[in-house]
C-alpha cells in the first residue's frame, strides 16, 4: 500500500476508475465524484473531502482518522462496513441520508446543518455528539446512547425516550415535541 501525504485531488471521476490504493495523509479531495464506486480498504488520516459526491460507496475496513467532510453528497453509506479503529470524522452540511452508523461508537460526534433523513442510528454511542441545524426527518433512534448529546436545534425529531438513554441532553421546546410523538398526543 502506498503512501500519499499532502496531495490536492480536485475534480477527479473516480466512478469508473478508482482511487489508487494507498494510506492517504493531510490529503484534500475537492469536487471529486466517488459515486458508486470503491474507497474500500484505504487510509484517510486527517484528510478533507470537499464538495464530493460519495454516495452509494463500498467503505469496507476503510479507516478514517480525523477525515473532516464539507459540503458532501453521501447518500447510502454503510459506515459500520468501515474499520473503527479511531475512527474520527466530522460532518458539516452534508447529505447523509439513507445512510446507517449501526453499532458504531461516534462519541462527540459533530453533525453540523446534515440532510440526515432515514439515517440509521440503532445501538449507535452518540454520547455528546452535536447535531446542529441537522434535519433528522425519519432517523432511527433505537438502543442509542444520546447522553449529553445536543438536539437544541436540530428540526424533525423522533425520539422514543424509552429506548434511549437520553440524561443530559438538550433540546429546544419545540424539539421536545419529538419525544412525545409515540404518544400520539395534540399540543396546543
Amino acid at each position: 500500500m502506498s503512501f500519499i501525504a499532502d496531495q490536492i485531488f480536485k475534480n477527479q471521476n473516480y466512478t469508473q476508475t478508482r482511487l489508487p490504493k494507498g494510506e492517504y495523509e493531510n490529503c484534500v479531495f475537492e469536487g471529486c465524484d466517488f459515486e458508486e464506486g470503491y474507497l474500500d480498504n484505504q487510509n484517510f488520516m486527517e484528510c478533507t473531502f470537499s464538495d464530493c459526491n460519495l454516495s452509494n460507496v463500498n467503505l469496507a475496513h476503510t479507516i478514517f482518522k480525523e477525515t473532516t467532510f464539507l459540503h458532501c453528497k453521501m447518500m447510502g453509506l454503510k459506515f459500520e462496513a468501515c474499520n473503527d479503529f479511531l475512527m474520527d470524522f466530522s460532518f458539516n452540511d452534508c447529505n447523509l441520508s439513507f445512510s446507517s452508523f449501526y453499532g458504531l461508537s461516534l462519541k462527540s460526534q459533530q453533525f453540523l446543518a446534515c440532510k440526515l433523513i432515514s439515517v440509521d442510528f440503532t445501538n449507535a454511542d452518540l454520547t455528546a455528539a452535536n447535531f446542529d441545524t441537522s434535519d433528522l426527518h425519519k432517523a432511527v433512534f433505537d438502543a442509542t446512547k444520546l447522553q449529553k448529546a445536543d438536539f437544541s436545534k436540530a428540526i424533525n425529531l423522533n425520539i422514543d425516550p424509552e429506548k434511549n438513554p437520553l440524561k443530559g441532553a438538550l433540546f429546544s421546546k419545540e424539539g421536545v415535541l419529538g419525544l412525545l410523538r409515540k404518544y400520539d398526543i395534540r399540543i396546543e
